[in-house]
């Protein structure tokens, strides 16, 4: 039995697909098959159901598979404690990122990471919060990036920023000759947001309930540019994080963004990672450039 044939039954356990296990696990189909064959030998025991339609585990599979993700974890812990001796700024960092912030943050800080930190390769994953959550307490993944807070006690958090929300809308809605709009502008008015799964959707709710406004329910978009492209297109008006605005807005421009007085609506962005983690330090060094690259902007 080694590490690699454990990996392999988790993913298959994960996506319950030969294909999908081997192409996340990066070797052939006939490879993974191969090695799982193997380990069901040499455990005596058969762990995964196979035929034309689908993939199912055996009871012993799954039990052998909820081990493994305890031993994988419990090796990613020994390569930590490793790590954080020799060179906590070296190796590799699996990182987790919501989509909402992930195409308009990483542009800003990969440079400056890679700069800063030449010896560190991050490997970079984009999933909704409840994904991310799961794959950080399975060690799948060694921190996230996402709006706080969350609902869990197994994970330390650090503070990088507070994104405030901008109102998008078209360039020929009322309100977009206001330079700047309150809460109270909001009121009665509807808004397109995101689908179910999205946290920046529960947060959008939260800034329509305080102002007043509802959702427009008959159309949820599946991301931000989703949403950009119907209020472009004249469809109604949403909420867009700070870091989503473009730089530079001209006259011209289909869609007008304008900032909240104060008190502003706006989000908690932070870093999420597994209490005890040796890798504790490289977290708060990538918390420190985070912070100064956003503060330049």
């Amino acid at each position: 039995m080694n590490l690699r044939e454990l990996q392999y039954l988790v993913a298959v356990d994960e996506e319950r697909h030969f294909h999908k296990a081997a192409a996340r696990c990066f070797v052939s189909q006939p490879t993974l098959s191969g090695q799982l064959k193997k380990l069901e030998q040499e455990l005596g025991v058969l762990l995964v159901e196979r035929n034309t339609r689908q993939v199912a585990m055996t009871d012993a599979g799954a039990a052998v598979a909820e081990m493994a993700r305890k031993v994988l974890a419990d090796v990613k812990g020994i390569q930590e404690i490793a790590q954080g001796f020799e060179d906590p700024m070296a190796g590799e960092l699996h990182a987790g990122l919501i989509p909402t912030i992930a195409p308009y943050l990483l542009p800003v800080i990969i440079p400056a990471l890679g700069k800063a930190y030449p010896k560190l390769k991050l490997w970079l994953h984009e999933y909704q919060t409840s994904v991310l959550l799961e794959k950080l307490r399975r060690a799948e993944l060694d921190f996230l990036i996402l709006a706080l807070p969350v609902e869990t006690d197994k994970f330390s958090e650090l503070d990088l920023f507070k994104e405030a929300f901008q109102l998008a809308l078209p360039s020929g809605e009322d309100l977009a000759s206001q330079p700047m709009i309150t809460m109270g502008d909001l009121n009665n008015r509807e808004m397109l947001l995101l689908e179910e799964g999205h946290c920046l959707r529960d947060q959008a709710l939260d800034v329509c309930f305080m102002a007043g406004a509802t959702e427009n329910a008959a159309f949820h978009a599946s991301s931000l540019e989703t949403l950009r492209f119907m209020v472009a297109e004249g469809m109604g008006m949403t909420l867009m994080p700070e870091l989503a605005v473009p730089k530079k807005q001209t006259k011209k421009d289909a869609i007008r963004y304008i900032p909240f007085k104060d008190p502003k609506p706006s989000r908690r962005i932070g870093l999420l990672y597994r209490k005890g983690s040796y890798r504790e330090q490289a977290f708060r060094n990538i918390q420190g450039l985070i912070q100064g690259k956003v503060s330049d902007l």
